[in-house]
């Protein structure tokens, strides 16, 4: 069975973001002084991911992007520490609609009033499934840190994907290993509205411009990956000459570190007792790749916390 694996050109959209929800509500908690408590927070994501739209895998023809729901658990301890696992249904899928599951474990610090920074470890574990692009990153780290005394509040995020993806043939078995790193530089502003609807509600709008810079060597959900890019042919790789069918394969410079895209997004959240409900809005435009036009994409998630 032969390896396969995707460079992207075309920038597309999918759920993962620099921020997450659970940090955006600790961020609240801190704003408004409240009292830190531990807490567990269920939610139900909504977005796309990429996936072939035919019975079998089709190289020869682009990616299609599938719908898929997210229902998570966490839990988060006031000292910063947390722990979580989501899991993706894929809607209209040929074979295994639960084609991924993540399990996250980081820290977050919110206790001071001038700065913001956490980071995070998740392990990515995808189904044998034909619907999904195989890849080989399968563990992320990701740390990121916000200066919010300014009005403006500048922000720098580091993600770094890697490890590797065995396929096997009848005679053959080939690894390929592989990594991903990304950067995201931002700037943003949270405007805070409590009693809009009724005494215990609160609203937070965070506009933010943010940059992403990095290498884009294989498909991936790091969170740096605001874009899930995807190139209008598939590209298959075999052995290079002169090497042992069955040999492990070493592919991780396939693109060069270099500015990926830039992003204006809307990030809403709006907490009434437990329940936060957070939509979200981005319009983008790829610096590489063959389309370089605007583009645009909307992801949701509610979230209860107990």
């Amino acid at each position: 069975m032969r390896l396969y694996f995707f460079t992207f050109l075309l920038l597309c959209s999918r759920v993962a973001s620099g921020q997450s929800l659970a940090e955006l509500e600790r961020q609240l908690d801190s704003l408004l002084q409240k009292q830190q408590k531990s807490e567990v927070v269920a939610g139900i994501g909504y977005g796309n991911n990429p996936a072939y739209g035919s019975k079998v895998a089709n190289f020869e023809y682009p990616l299609v992007l599938k719908t898929f729901i997210a229902p998570s658990l966490s839990y988060y301890h006031k000292s910063g520490l947390y722990a979580g696992v989501s899991a993706y249904y894929l809607f209209n899928s040929v074979n295994k609609p639960w084609f991924e599951w993540d399990f996250t474990a980081g820290y977050d610090y919110t206790k001071n009033r001038n700065f913001l920074t956490g980071i995070s470890y998740t392990k990515y574990i995808f189904a044998d499934s034909s619907d999904v692009p195989s890849t080989p990153i399968k563990n992320e780290i990701f740390a990121y840190f916000y200066y919010r005394k300014w009005w403006l509040q500048p922000g720098l995020s580091l993600d770094y994907g890697w490890g590797k993806h065995v396929s096997e043939g009848l005679y053959t078995k080939e690894t390929l290993h592989g990594n991903d790193f990304n950067v995201i530089a931002s700037v943003r502003h949270p405007f805070i509205f409590s009693g809009v609807v009724g005494r215990f509600d609160v609203l937070m709008v965070t506009p933010s411009v943010n940059m992403t810079l990095g290498t884009a060597n294989y498909y991936s959900n790091l969170k740096a990956f605001q874009y899930i890019s995807r190139s209008p042919h598939m590209v298959k790789l075999r052995n290079p000459p002169g090497s042992a069918p069955g040999g492990e394969l070493n592919f991780e410079d396939h693109t060069e570190f270099e500015p990926r895209a830039i992003d204006v997004s809307m990030n809403v959240s709006y907490f009434i007792g437990r329940i936060n409900l957070a939509p979200s809005y981005t319009v983008f435009k790829p610096l590489t790749g063959t389309d370089q036009g605007i583009m645009s994409y909307f992801t949701a998630r509610i979230l209860y916390s107990f």
